[in-house]
């Protein structure tokens, strides 16, 4: 294959590829079965995510007050608690990347606006379009199983036929290269904005 970067490694190489690429067998089934789970509790269940996670929360609180007070009264060590701190490092590496999509979302607004680009304005009316459309067709937790079934699936999928997906995919983009080159493109003339 020479210089073609394997998908292990296009996926990062690290533990989420593992993952991915069934690697790491238990970690895959653990969050099949979990997502099933979860959807299965949430979509078909009629559960409600915040009642399910008050519940547990409210359980886990019961269960530590308890063992504390039976430590207490028994001579025993006290339930391990962790320390419930979010690291500096952390809040500001989630503050910089949250800042950094938020310029990207400001520069297509102004792209949209300033510029006054039609190109971008279809793209974006297009993706909001879309998405608009399969929010009316499914639930939004059934489209995040979707994809969690999809990303355990394409990546190996798609390891173990590479040379024959590749190929399909580069006769399929000569095809849609020489449909494109059949239509004139129109030549834009750049206006001097004041």
């Amino acid at each position: 294959m020479g210089d073609s970067v394997s998908v292990h490694q296009s996926l990062g190489g690290g533990s989420v590829a593992d993952l991915l690429l069934w690697r790491n067998r238990t970690g895959a089934v653990i969050l099949l079965v979990a997502s099933t789970g979860f959807w299965f509790l949430f979509e078909r269940a009629g559960y409600n995510l915040l009642s399910f996670v008050s519940n547990v929360l409210l359980l886990l609180v019961a269960i530590l007050f308890l063992w504390a007070k039976s430590a207490t009264v028994l001579n025993r060590p006290l339930p391990p608690v962790p320390n419930m701190e979010i690291p500096e490092e952390f809040a500001i590496k989630a503050a910089d990347d949250l800042r950094g999509c938020i310029n990207y979302v400001l520069s297509i607004a102004s792209d949209i606006t300033i510029a006054r680009s039609p190109i971008r304005l279809l793209q974006v009316s297009f993706v909001l379009l879309v998405i608009s459309y399969v929010g009316t067709l499914i639930n939004s937790l059934t489209l995040v199983y979707i994809g969690v079934l999809l990303s355990l699936s394409f990546p190996i999928v798609y390891e173990t036929y590479q040379d024959h997906i590749d190929d399909k995919l580069n006769s399929t983009s000569k095809f849609v290269r020489s449909v494109s080159r059949k239509f004139p493109m129109p030549v834009s003339k750049e206006k001097k904005h004041q």
